[in-house]
Protein backbone atom coordinates (compact mmCIF):
# COMPACT_ATOMS: atom_id res chain seq x y z
CA UNK A 1 0.00 0.00 0.00
CA UNK A 2 1.85 3.33 -0.92
CA UNK A 3 1.24 6.16 1.47
CA UNK A 4 -0.16 9.71 -0.03
CA UNK A 5 -0.47 12.59 1.70
CA UNK A 6 -2.57 15.39 -0.31
CA UNK A 7 -2.06 18.71 0.62
CA UNK A 8 -4.78 21.13 -0.30
CA UNK A 9 -8.60 20.45 0.27
CA UNK A 10 -10.12 22.28 -2.52
CA UNK A 11 -12.11 20.43 -5.05
CA UNK A 12 -9.57 19.04 -7.49
CA UNK A 13 -7.52 17.61 -4.23
CA UNK A 14 -10.48 16.64 -2.59
CA UNK A 15 -10.97 14.84 -5.69
CA UNK A 16 -7.43 13.74 -6.13
CA UNK A 17 -7.84 12.26 -2.67
CA UNK A 18 -10.92 10.48 -3.07
CA UNK A 19 -9.87 8.34 -6.96
CA UNK A 20 -6.75 7.24 -4.85
CA UNK A 21 -8.49 6.28 -1.92
CA UNK A 22 -11.28 4.34 -4.22
CA UNK A 23 -8.43 2.64 -6.13
CA UNK A 24 -7.50 0.88 -3.48
CA UNK A 25 -3.78 0.69 -3.90
CA UNK A 26 -3.11 4.00 -2.12
CA UNK A 27 -3.70 4.77 1.47
CA UNK A 28 -4.65 8.66 1.41
CA UNK A 29 -4.35 11.34 4.01
CA UNK A 30 -5.65 14.86 3.11
CA UNK A 31 -3.66 17.43 4.59
CA UNK A 32 -5.09 21.14 5.02
CA UNK A 33 -4.15 24.28 6.79
CA UNK A 34 -8.19 25.13 7.62
CA UNK A 35 -10.14 22.21 9.51
CA UNK A 36 -13.24 23.32 8.44
CA UNK A 37 -12.26 22.81 4.50
CA UNK A 38 -11.30 19.18 5.86
CA UNK A 39 -14.61 18.42 7.28
CA UNK A 40 -16.76 19.53 4.27
CA UNK A 41 -17.10 16.00 2.39
CA UNK A 42 -14.05 14.18 3.44
CA UNK A 43 -13.98 11.77 0.79
CA UNK A 44 -14.58 7.65 2.22
CA UNK A 45 -11.67 5.88 3.11
CA UNK A 46 -9.53 9.25 3.08
CA UNK A 47 -7.59 9.99 6.92
CA UNK A 48 -7.75 14.27 7.33
CA UNK A 49 -5.27 16.08 9.53
CA UNK A 50 -4.58 19.64 9.72
CA UNK A 51 -1.00 20.97 8.26
CA UNK A 52 -0.02 24.58 7.62
CA UNK A 53 2.53 25.02 4.78
CA UNK A 54 4.14 27.41 6.22
CA UNK A 55 4.75 25.93 9.54
CA UNK A 56 7.87 24.23 8.89
CA UNK A 57 8.09 21.81 11.62
CA UNK A 58 4.39 20.97 11.03
CA UNK A 59 5.07 19.95 7.15
CA UNK A 60 7.56 17.66 8.07
CA UNK A 61 5.45 15.97 10.79
CA UNK A 62 2.49 15.65 8.06
CA UNK A 63 5.06 14.37 5.43
CA UNK A 64 6.71 11.60 8.07
CA UNK A 65 6.15 8.12 6.94
CA UNK A 66 4.26 9.04 3.68
CA UNK A 67 5.81 7.90 0.36
CA UNK A 68 4.45 10.41 -1.82
CA UNK A 69 3.56 13.92 -1.48
CA UNK A 70 1.02 15.45 -3.99
CA UNK A 71 0.57 19.52 -4.00
CA UNK A 72 -3.29 20.77 -5.11
CA UNK A 73 -2.35 23.79 -3.20
CA UNK A 74 -1.53 27.18 -5.51
CA UNK A 75 1.25 27.30 -7.47
CA UNK A 76 3.33 29.72 -4.34
CA UNK A 77 2.79 26.72 -2.43
CA UNK A 78 4.43 24.01 -4.09
CA UNK A 79 8.16 24.50 -3.98
CA UNK A 80 8.20 24.63 -0.03
CA UNK A 81 6.66 21.19 -0.28
CA UNK A 82 8.59 20.52 -2.64
CA UNK A 83 11.65 21.41 -0.47
CA UNK A 84 10.13 19.55 2.10
CA UNK A 85 9.92 16.45 0.45
CA UNK A 86 13.41 16.53 -0.97
CA UNK A 87 14.56 16.89 3.14
CA UNK A 88 11.87 13.68 3.52
CA UNK A 89 13.16 11.50 0.97
CA UNK A 90 10.02 10.78 -0.73
CA UNK A 91 8.17 11.44 -4.16
CA UNK A 92 6.54 14.65 -5.00
CA UNK A 93 4.02 15.71 -7.71
CA UNK A 94 1.62 19.12 -8.01
CA UNK A 95 -0.49 20.69 -10.50
CA UNK A 96 1.54 23.83 -10.66
CA UNK A 97 1.20 25.88 -14.44
CA UNK A 98 3.50 28.33 -12.81
CA UNK A 99 6.55 27.87 -15.46
CA UNK A 100 9.01 30.05 -12.61
CA UNK A 101 8.14 27.80 -9.96
CA UNK A 102 8.40 24.43 -12.35
CA UNK A 103 12.29 25.57 -13.06
CA UNK A 104 12.82 25.63 -9.22
CA UNK A 105 11.71 22.38 -8.50
CA UNK A 106 13.66 20.69 -11.14
CA UNK A 107 16.95 22.43 -9.56
CA UNK A 108 15.81 21.10 -6.34
CA UNK A 109 15.20 17.60 -8.07
CA UNK A 110 18.93 17.39 -9.05
CA UNK A 111 20.25 14.45 -7.53
CA UNK A 112 17.45 13.43 -5.47
CA UNK A 113 17.10 9.48 -5.00
CA UNK A 114 13.36 10.60 -5.41
CA UNK A 115 10.68 11.41 -8.40
CA UNK A 116 9.95 15.28 -8.70
CA UNK A 117 6.88 15.16 -10.85
CA UNK A 118 5.40 19.09 -11.35
CA UNK A 119 2.69 20.12 -14.16
CA UNK A 120 0.56 17.13 -13.57
CA UNK A 121 -3.01 17.90 -14.66
CA UNK A 122 -4.78 18.77 -17.96
CA UNK A 123 -2.77 21.91 -19.16
CA UNK A 124 0.18 21.52 -18.60
CA UNK A 125 0.51 17.84 -18.36
CA UNK A 126 -1.65 15.50 -20.44
CA UNK A 127 -1.90 18.10 -23.33
CA UNK A 128 2.01 17.31 -23.63
CA UNK A 129 1.69 13.72 -23.30
CA UNK A 130 -0.82 14.32 -26.39
CA UNK A 131 1.39 16.03 -28.30
CA UNK A 132 4.51 14.34 -27.78
CA UNK A 133 2.79 10.99 -29.12
CA UNK A 134 1.73 12.63 -32.37
CA UNK A 135 5.24 14.29 -33.04
CA UNK A 136 6.58 10.65 -32.41
CA UNK A 137 4.58 9.49 -35.81
CA UNK A 138 5.80 12.05 -37.79
CA UNK A 139 9.40 11.46 -39.95
CA UNK A 140 9.60 15.25 -39.58
CA UNK A 141 6.99 17.22 -37.40
CA UNK A 142 7.25 20.73 -38.43
CA UNK A 143 4.36 22.52 -36.68
CA UNK A 144 2.53 21.70 -33.50
CA UNK A 145 -0.80 23.44 -32.29
CA UNK A 146 -1.64 23.07 -29.13
CA UNK A 147 -5.47 24.24 -27.70
CA UNK A 148 -6.99 23.41 -24.53
CA UNK A 149 -10.14 25.48 -22.71
CA UNK A 150 -12.50 24.84 -19.80
CA UNK A 151 -15.23 26.52 -20.50
CA UNK A 152 -19.64 26.78 -19.50
CA UNK A 153 -21.79 24.64 -21.20
CA UNK A 154 -24.07 27.54 -20.84
CA UNK A 155 -22.37 31.02 -21.35
CA UNK A 156 -24.73 33.44 -20.21
CA UNK A 157 -22.73 36.59 -19.07
CA UNK A 158 -20.44 39.28 -20.74
CA UNK A 159 -17.39 37.52 -20.20
CA UNK A 160 -19.14 34.27 -21.74
CA UNK A 161 -17.16 31.99 -18.93
CA UNK A 162 -17.88 30.53 -15.42
CA UNK A 163 -15.58 30.02 -12.32
CA UNK A 164 -14.41 26.33 -12.88
CA UNK A 165 -11.04 25.92 -11.47
CA UNK A 166 -8.44 27.65 -9.44
CA UNK A 167 -8.66 31.67 -9.53
CA UNK A 168 -4.85 32.49 -9.02
CA UNK A 169 -4.18 29.44 -11.96
CA UNK A 170 -6.48 31.75 -13.72
CA UNK A 171 -4.93 35.16 -13.60
CA UNK A 172 -1.63 33.50 -14.04
CA UNK A 173 -2.69 32.53 -17.02
CA UNK A 174 -3.88 36.19 -18.55
CA UNK A 175 -0.25 37.66 -16.16
CA UNK A 176 2.17 36.12 -17.31
CA UNK A 177 4.15 35.18 -21.07
CA UNK A 178 4.14 32.04 -22.21
CA UNK A 179 6.26 29.90 -24.18
CA UNK A 180 6.85 28.59 -27.73
CA UNK A 181 8.85 27.77 -30.55
CA UNK A 182 9.68 29.92 -33.37
CA UNK A 183 11.26 29.02 -36.09
CA UNK A 184 12.89 26.32 -34.84
CA UNK A 185 14.17 28.63 -31.56
CA UNK A 186 12.00 28.29 -27.91
CA UNK A 187 11.15 32.20 -26.90
CA UNK A 188 8.34 34.01 -24.94
CA UNK A 189 5.04 35.40 -25.83
CA UNK A 190 2.97 38.03 -24.38
CA UNK A 191 -0.29 36.75 -22.88
CA UNK A 192 -3.39 37.33 -24.57
CA UNK A 193 -1.71 37.79 -27.95
CA UNK A 194 -2.24 36.00 -31.23
CA UNK A 195 -5.89 35.59 -31.08
CA UNK A 196 -7.52 33.07 -33.87
CA UNK A 197 -11.06 31.74 -34.27
CA UNK A 198 -11.97 28.68 -35.03
CA UNK A 199 -15.55 26.34 -34.86
CA UNK A 200 -15.57 22.68 -34.04
CA UNK A 201 -18.89 21.23 -34.07
CA UNK A 202 -20.77 23.51 -35.19
CA UNK A 203 -19.48 26.49 -32.31
CA UNK A 204 -17.31 28.92 -32.72
CA UNK A 205 -14.32 29.39 -30.22
CA UNK A 206 -11.80 31.96 -29.76
CA UNK A 207 -7.93 31.01 -28.74
CA UNK A 208 -5.05 33.45 -27.47
CA UNK A 209 -1.91 32.97 -25.92
CA UNK A 210 -1.71 32.43 -22.29
CA UNK A 211 0.78 30.93 -19.57
CA UNK A 212 1.88 27.63 -18.20
CA UNK A 213 0.02 25.16 -20.17
CA UNK A 214 2.98 24.07 -22.84
CA UNK A 215 4.62 22.68 -19.55
CA UNK A 216 8.50 21.75 -20.66
CA UNK A 217 7.43 20.85 -23.60
CA UNK A 218 8.94 23.65 -26.15
CA UNK A 219 12.89 22.47 -24.23
CA UNK A 220 12.20 19.16 -24.84
CA UNK A 221 11.56 19.65 -28.79
CA UNK A 222 13.36 22.70 -29.15
CA UNK A 223 15.42 21.91 -32.86
CA UNK A 224 12.85 19.20 -33.49
CA UNK A 225 10.04 21.04 -34.57
CA UNK A 226 9.86 24.64 -36.22
CA UNK A 227 6.67 26.09 -34.47
CA UNK A 228 4.81 25.20 -31.56
CA UNK A 229 2.28 27.14 -29.49
CA UNK A 230 -0.27 26.73 -26.82
CA UNK A 231 -3.21 28.73 -26.74
CA UNK A 232 -6.07 28.56 -24.09
CA UNK A 233 -9.56 28.55 -25.68
CA UNK A 234 -12.61 30.51 -25.16
CA UNK A 235 -16.18 31.75 -26.42
CA UNK A 236 -15.69 34.85 -28.80
CA UNK A 237 -15.35 37.94 -26.97
CA UNK A 238 -13.61 37.05 -23.86
CA UNK A 239 -10.24 37.89 -24.73
CA UNK A 240 -11.11 41.36 -25.22
CA UNK A 241 -13.07 41.49 -21.99
CA UNK A 242 -9.85 40.58 -19.98
CA UNK A 243 -7.03 42.86 -21.87
CA UNK A 244 -9.55 45.40 -21.03
CA UNK A 245 -9.16 44.60 -16.93
CA UNK A 246 -5.21 43.25 -17.69
CA UNK A 247 -4.13 46.05 -19.93
CA UNK A 248 -6.20 49.13 -19.36
CA UNK A 249 -7.59 48.89 -15.61
CA UNK A 250 -3.38 47.04 -15.08
CA UNK A 251 -5.09 44.39 -12.53
CA UNK A 252 -2.24 42.06 -12.91
CA UNK A 253 -0.61 44.84 -10.98
CA UNK A 254 -3.07 44.18 -8.35
CA UNK A 255 -3.76 40.65 -7.97
CA UNK A 256 -5.73 40.51 -4.85
CA UNK A 257 -7.77 43.19 -6.56
CA UNK A 258 -8.33 40.93 -9.56
CA UNK A 259 -8.77 37.67 -7.70
CA UNK A 260 -11.67 39.52 -5.61
CA UNK A 261 -13.58 40.97 -9.04
CA UNK A 262 -13.02 37.49 -10.70
CA UNK A 263 -14.65 35.86 -7.38
CA UNK A 264 -17.49 38.10 -6.19
CA UNK A 265 -18.89 38.37 -10.09
CA UNK A 266 -18.83 35.72 -11.85
CA UNK A 267 -20.00 32.48 -10.75
CA UNK A 268 -18.97 28.86 -10.31
CA UNK A 269 -20.55 25.95 -12.27
CA UNK A 270 -20.15 22.56 -12.43
CA UNK A 271 -21.92 22.35 -16.02
CA UNK A 272 -18.52 22.74 -18.18
CA UNK A 273 -17.20 21.33 -21.14
CA UNK A 274 -13.29 20.46 -21.53
CA UNK A 275 -11.90 20.75 -25.21
CA UNK A 276 -8.72 19.60 -26.23
CA UNK A 277 -7.89 19.96 -29.54
CA UNK A 278 -3.59 19.75 -30.33
CA UNK A 279 -2.91 19.62 -34.23
CA UNK A 280 0.62 18.33 -35.94
CA UNK A 281 1.63 18.86 -39.14
CA UNK A 282 4.79 17.45 -41.12
CA UNK A 283 6.70 15.00 -43.16
CA UNK A 284 5.11 11.41 -42.67
CA UNK A 285 6.27 8.68 -45.59
CA UNK A 286 7.68 11.78 -47.73
CA UNK A 287 4.03 13.50 -48.16
CA UNK A 288 3.08 16.71 -45.91
CA UNK A 289 0.27 15.16 -43.40
CA UNK A 290 -1.43 16.48 -40.14
CA UNK A 291 -3.28 14.59 -37.73
CA UNK A 292 -5.44 15.96 -35.18
CA UNK A 293 -6.65 14.90 -31.39
CA UNK A 294 -9.61 16.34 -30.28
CA UNK A 295 -11.74 15.71 -27.23
CA UNK A 296 -14.65 17.09 -25.32
CA UNK A 297 -15.06 15.71 -21.85
CA UNK A 298 -18.17 17.32 -20.36
CA UNK A 299 -18.65 18.12 -16.54
CA UNK A 300 -21.41 15.78 -14.58
CA UNK A 301 -25.10 18.31 -13.99
CA UNK A 302 -25.96 16.24 -10.74
CA UNK A 303 -25.21 18.24 -7.94
CA UNK A 304 -23.08 15.92 -6.50
CA UNK A 305 -21.13 15.16 -9.46
CA UNK A 306 -17.80 16.62 -10.47
CA UNK A 307 -17.19 19.30 -13.12
CA UNK A 308 -14.91 18.62 -16.65
CA UNK A 309 -11.72 20.70 -15.51
CA UNK A 310 -11.77 19.01 -11.77
CA UNK A 311 -12.66 15.42 -13.32
CA UNK A 312 -9.86 15.37 -15.99
CA UNK A 313 -7.13 17.21 -13.65
CA UNK A 314 -7.59 14.94 -11.15
CA UNK A 315 -7.44 11.97 -13.22
CA UNK A 316 -4.52 12.74 -15.12
CA UNK A 317 -2.98 13.56 -11.60
CA UNK A 318 -3.53 10.39 -10.34
CA UNK A 319 -2.80 8.49 -13.35
CA UNK A 320 0.92 10.09 -13.09
CA UNK A 321 1.03 8.97 -9.77
CA UNK A 322 -0.46 5.25 -10.67
CA UNK A 323 2.00 4.97 -13.48
CA UNK A 324 5.42 5.88 -11.21
CA UNK A 325 3.74 2.82 -8.80
CA UNK A 326 4.19 0.72 -11.38
CA UNK A 327 7.37 1.90 -12.59
CA UNK A 328 6.53 3.14 -16.00
CA UNK A 329 7.85 6.60 -15.15
CA UNK A 330 11.18 7.48 -13.60
CA UNK A 331 11.46 6.85 -10.02
CA UNK A 332 14.29 9.64 -9.44
CA UNK A 333 14.69 13.34 -10.24
CA UNK A 334 13.11 15.70 -12.42
CA UNK A 335 10.24 13.86 -14.72
CA UNK A 336 8.55 15.60 -17.52
CA UNK A 337 4.94 14.70 -18.51
CA UNK A 338 5.84 13.77 -21.93
CA UNK A 339 7.96 11.47 -20.84
CA UNK A 340 4.74 9.52 -19.81
CA UNK A 341 3.77 7.50 -23.11
CA UNK A 342 0.54 8.01 -24.06
CA UNK A 343 -0.42 4.51 -24.41
CA UNK A 344 -0.14 3.74 -21.17
CA UNK A 345 -1.50 6.70 -20.15
CA UNK A 346 -4.63 6.45 -21.88
CA UNK A 347 -5.26 2.43 -21.02
CA UNK A 348 -4.46 3.40 -17.04
CA UNK A 349 -7.50 2.88 -15.25
CA UNK A 350 -7.19 7.03 -14.05
CA UNK A 351 -6.22 8.01 -17.48
CA UNK A 352 -9.72 5.87 -19.50
CA UNK A 353 -11.42 9.42 -18.75
CA UNK A 354 -9.82 10.95 -21.45
CA UNK A 355 -10.51 7.70 -23.72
Amino acid sequence: MIKVLVIGAGQIGMTIAAMLAEAGDFAVTLADGDAEALKRGLPQGVTATVANVEDHAGLDAALAGQDVVFSACPYYLSLPIAEAAKEAGIHFLDLTEDVDTARRIRQLANGSEKAFIPQCGLAPGFISIVANDLINRFDEPYDVRLRVGALPQFPDNALKYNLTWSTEGLINEYCNPSEAIYNGEKREILPLEGLEEFSLDGVRYEAFSTAGGVGTLCETLEGRVRNLNYKTVRYPGHRDMVRMLVLDLRLCERREIFRDIIEHGVPVTRQDVVLIFVTVTGLKDGRLTQESYVRKIYGDEDDKGRSAIQTTTAAAACAMMDLLRQGKLPKRGFVRQEQAKYKDFIENRFGKVYA
